[in-house]
């Protein structure tokens, strides 16, 4: 009997790629200046684990 590979999209991209959106929409809030900058690179640091295969 033959195995069936179903194919599927990368959930760890995807959800990196979501992170990503999320960051630069941190950057057009209307906060300032220091909040929209560490929400941005918390949403960043979270999408580059995710792509390197980290879970976060």
């Amino acid at each position: 009997m033959t195995k069936r590979h179903i194919l599927t999209l990368n959930p760890s991209k995807s959800h990196a790629a979501a992170w990503r959106a999320r960051a630069f929409a941190a950057l057009r809030a209307d906060s300032s200046l220091a909040v929209r900058l560490r929400r941005y690179n918390e949403a960043m640091a979270r999408a580059r684990a995710l792509e390197v295969g980290g879970v976060q």
